[in-house]
């Protein structure tokens, strides 16, 4: 049984974003994207004014109740409004579940989401606590540069995760390659997913669920079939390849979008020419453009876009990105070339406009070859200057200058786009140049709707025209989020908290450590008693070794022959009679009285009678000789080197170790940024630009949803992402299609659409003997065969085994048994029967009859001809061998023709098209 329960996103409903939806196969939970809505709408205060919840409350208590229990999770695009809250809620919420991805689709939304919690931490202070717990759910508070002020009351809760977060997240995904089957394990066992391109976005997914109970879903939202400069277009429709894509098409449950059914999409070559001439009318009059662009998806053909014009115009005006992370995003796009596609894909392969190729640049010697050589000869954009923030951007290009501003998010809720447009706005003649519409509540849609309601009826967005630039004229009231740094007895007070949260710190280390160290006494005195003579002993004896190699010079009083000693130094140079280097001899000991040891056995140097030696006790000594030379006595470097290390590395905390061993290891720590606090400004704009929208979003509009829906011809269908105006008219446009399911579902959120019954399923096992005897068949992804046999239980296993039940006495007609032999005559043998697994495609016969050289052609529903009556000129001789296959019914195929070699070529097709499986 499948079960399909909408988040975010529905049918029928006004927000159609963000896109969240939950599918469970049977006891399987696959969560189907999960994107993040925009965090700051403009009508937000006067919703809470009036006590109403915001958008996303809803939204993300129900995503945070089934987290711990989803199984599988499948991304589908990589912009915020499919992956955008992935991040948060794998940390915070876990949703620990495999994910599963495209590679460019990873990369994507780990820029997205990097860009949009960058932007919102660096403005507004985001409450990073639990509601269940009250703990804080990230570290980095300790070395935050802000003063932690509580949330106001009347503030939402926004659950944006941290960088750190946004990584480990996304460093979890698991990547696949495009129609790469996967057969999953664990509790999904049985499921196999395969990604499928989808257009509109690098990587974009459609997804194919297999499952052996529920049969093929394939979930696609978000697509666009027309090739684009720097990807193709999706794989689900291809008119030159015959239509539907064969693997995807008559799918038991069909899950896709229908946003833009009641849309119609002007020509691209359109839309192209009038951004371009507004960019270049407007940068000639020497006046700017600020294009609020996102971060990552859509950004990619709007460069390719510009830097294609910039090169042909020859035009020299900077163009600007205001990105944090668009550098590292097209390094990412540029070593995955094997992704792109369209005119990018072209110039790649080292082909440029003059037919030569990268290699030949090079040899002759040209100075950007180095930079074309291996790949995204379109993507080195010569024009591009990337800016982190509006204020280096002003450092760099003054105010006046002519020149072309990219600047995320699209939606400038927040950000630089959103910066730039207060203080763009009110200059005459600037232009504020759209290509999105934006979400619900937000500026960017708040822009569109002035844009789109100032123009005629035949001239708006949705109609096929392209609408002409508006001024904007009124007043604007914007609430600008920034952070400042402290000054005066602010920032007094912050360096007084965090002394004193410093030296609380200190102090608790210190106790710490103190305690320590009284344990470690006391641990080893109970060892030091018990063996403390022992020891002192062993000691003693050492050093008396130690002390008998250094000698000195002694004159004997008899003779007054002088007798030479060495004298030897050991590695520290230390000396006894030295106290400033008592830190360095501890481990060196002297005594005063005699002690047992080798001294008692040393001879004396004077001769006593009868050969009789007499030995005399004396401590053990060593004079040290000091050097001296002209300037007095030798200072021991090394030793005052070694006296310094020691002190150094007890007055070192940890913080100072950390900074050395990074130093070390060639890290290098940003600089950190001075105490500041979060600031909220209302700025009144008088509005004086010009205001255009040109559609660049990339997706299909009502007609090509209208066409391709029919095409692939799903049992079942649920239409999601759509408004009530636009899900009505998809489902009436599939209800004047005989052949087009009638099981259309549309639900809300929250809604929950149960298709087919609950299905138990068994495990068995397969004998070898059994196994060696079965004929398998393949069919799609599977192989099937037809197996009779006996279950029998051993008790060596806890799953039942199926065995060869023995030889069997086909009966398929008990009269034909009982019939009586006429003599002479051969006995009744019983012919095997088979049965035929699938389901007949004209369309597909049509092509795999193609590519064996026979003719074909449709005429009317369900009947191809096939031969040389295909042909337009039939004469009596191709009559005969025309053959006609016509689908009579559900399971039943007419081949009709006469006996010929075409009739055999066209049931074998017919054969290789089903699975053949003997009973």
């Amino acid at each position: 049984m499948i079960t399909f329960t909408p988040f975010s996103g529905a049918a029928r409903s006004s927000q159609t974003v963000p896109l969240a939806y939950l599918l469970q196969v049977d006891d399987i939970r696959i969560l189907l994207d999960c994107g993040s809505p925009d965090w700051n709408p403009e009508n937000i205060e006067a919703e809470s004014g009036n006590g109403v919840t915001y958008p996303w409350q809803e939204y993300c208590d129900i995503v945070r109740k089934y987290a711990p229990e989803i199984d599988l999770v499948l991304l589908s695009h990589g912009d915020l409004a499919h992956s955008g809250l992935y991040a948060y809620a794998y940390c915070h919420w876990d949703l620990r579940a495999p994910c599963y991805t495209t590679l460019p689709v990873q990369a994507m939304a780990r820029i997205a989401t990097m860009e949009d919690v960058e932007g919102i931490r660096d403005e507004q202070q985001v409450d990073v606590e639990e509601e269940e717990n009250n703990e804080p759910a990230a570290a980095e508070g300790a070395e935050s540069s802000e003063p932690s002020s509580p949330r106001p009351q009347n503030e939402p809760k926004k659950f944006v995760a941290t960088v750190q977060e946004v990584h480990e997240a996304f460093d979890a995904v698991n990547t696949l390659r495009y129609s790469q089957p996967t057969h999953l394990q664990g509790k999904c066992q049985g499921l196999t997913i395969t990604p499928f391109a989808a257009g509109h976005t690098l990587g974009g997914t459609i997804w194919k669920i297999r499952s052996p109970s529920a049969g093929t879903i394939v979930y696609a939202v978000n697509l666009n079939h027309m090739r684009e400069r720097h990807i193709d277009g999706t794989v689900l429709y291809r008119p030159a390849a015959g239509g539907v894509f064969e693997p995807l098409a008559r799918p038991d449950l069909f899950i896709t979008d229908a946003d833009r059914v009641n849309v119609v999409t002007s020509r691209r070559k359109d839309r192209d020419a009038a951004l371009i001439d507004a960019i270049s009318a407007t940068l000639s009059s020497r006046s700017s453009l600020l294009l609020p662009c996102d971060s990552s998806t859509r950004l990619l053909e709007l460069l390719v876009l510009l830097d294609q014009h910039w090169k042909y115009a020859d035009f020299r005006f900077p163009i600007c990105l205001l990105s944090r992370n668009g550098r590292e995003m097209l390094t990412f796009v540029r070593s995955m070339m094997e992704w792109l596609g369209g005119t990018v894909s072209k110039e790649d392969v080292g082909v440029d406009g003059s037919g030569r190729t990268g290699a030949t640049r090079r040899r002759r010697g040209d100075d950007d070859a180095d930079d074309e050589a291996l790949g995204a000869f379109a993507l080195r954009f010569k024009f591009l200057e990337f800016f982190p923030s509006p204020q280096s951007l002003l450092q760099t290009y003054s105010s006046k200058e002519p020149k072309l501003i990219l600047a995320v998010p699209a939606s400038l809720s927040h950000g630089p786009s959103r910066l730039l447009f207060s203080d763009f706005a009110a200059v005459p003649d600037n232009v504020v140049l759209l290509t999105g519409r934006g979400e619900e509540g937000t500026l960017g849609r708040i822009l569109f709707d002035k844009w789109n309601n100032s123009q005629r009826g035949d001239d708006k967005w949705d109609k096929g025209r392209i609408g002409s630039n508006v001024m904007m004229d009124g007043a604007m009231t914007l609430k600008i989020n920034s952070k400042v740094p402290l000054q005066g007895a602010e920032l007094e007070a912050f360096l007084a908290k965090e002394k004193a949260a410093k030296d609380r710190e200190a102090a608790h280390q210190a106790s710490m450590a103190r305690n320590q160290r009284i344990l470690e006494a006391d641990e080893d005195e109970s060892d030091e008693d018990s063996d403390s003579d022992s020891d002192e002993e062993d000691e003693v004896e050492r050093a008396l070794d130690e002390s008998q190699m250094d000698t000195d010079e002694i004159s004997d009083p008899a003779n007054g022959s002088p007798r030479k000693r060495k004298i030897t130094k050991n590695e520290d140079d230390a000396d006894w009679g030295l106290d400033i280097d008592e830190g360095l001899t501890k481990q060196l000991l002297s005594f005063d009285i005699y002690l047992k040891g080798n001294v008692s056995k040393a001879t004396s140097f004077f001769k006593s009678t009868g050969g009789q030696t007499h030995r005399f006790r004396m401590f053990p000594y060593v004079e040290k000789k000091r050097r001296v030379d002209e300037y007095g006595e030798t200072i021991d470097v090394g030793m005052w080197l070694r006296k310094g290390k020691v002190l150094e590395n007890e007055a070192d905390d940890e913080a100072t170790r950390e900074a050395r061993r990074n130093q070390a290891e060639g890290k290098v720590e940003a600089p950190r940024e001075p105490p500041s606090k979060f600031v909220t400004s209302e700025v009144e704009i008088q509005l004086a630009c010009r205001l255009l929208f040109v559609d660049m979003e990339g997706l299909n509009d009502g007609r090509a949803v209208k066409m391709i829906v029919p095409q692939v011809n799903p049992r079942k269908m649920i239409i999601v992402h759509a408004q009530a105006a636009a899900a009505d008219a998809l489902i009436d446009s599939c209800a004047n299609i005989r052949s087009m399911t009638k099981d259309i579902y549309a639900p809300s959120v929250g809604a929950t659409v149960q298709i087919g019954q609950h299905t138990n399923s068994f495990s068995i096992s397969l004998s070898d003997e059994l196994l060696s005897t079965i004929k398998m068949s393949r069919f799609e992804d599977n192989e099937v065969g037809y197996v009779t046999g006996r279950v029998a239980s051993h008790f060596s296993s806890t799953i039942p085994i199926l065995e060869p039940s023995g030889p069997a006495i086909p009966t398929p007609n008990a009269n034909i048994l009982h019939t009586p032999r006429i003599l002479g005559s051969r006995p009744i043998q019983i012919l095997p029967r088979s049965t035929m697994i699938g389901e007949l495609k004209l369309t597909a016969l049509k092509s795999r009859l193609a590519s064996v050289g026979v003719q074909a052609e449709l005429v009317g529903e369900g009947v191809l001809i096939c031969g040389a009556g295909a042909r337009r000129d039939q004469s009596s001789s191709s009559v005969q061998d025309t053959v006609a296959v016509r689908k009579t019914g559900r399971g039943r195929v007419e081949l009709e023709g006469t006996v010929s070699d075409i009739y055999y070529i066209v049931r074998k097709e017919i054969y290789n098209l089903h699975a053949l499986v003997a009973t």
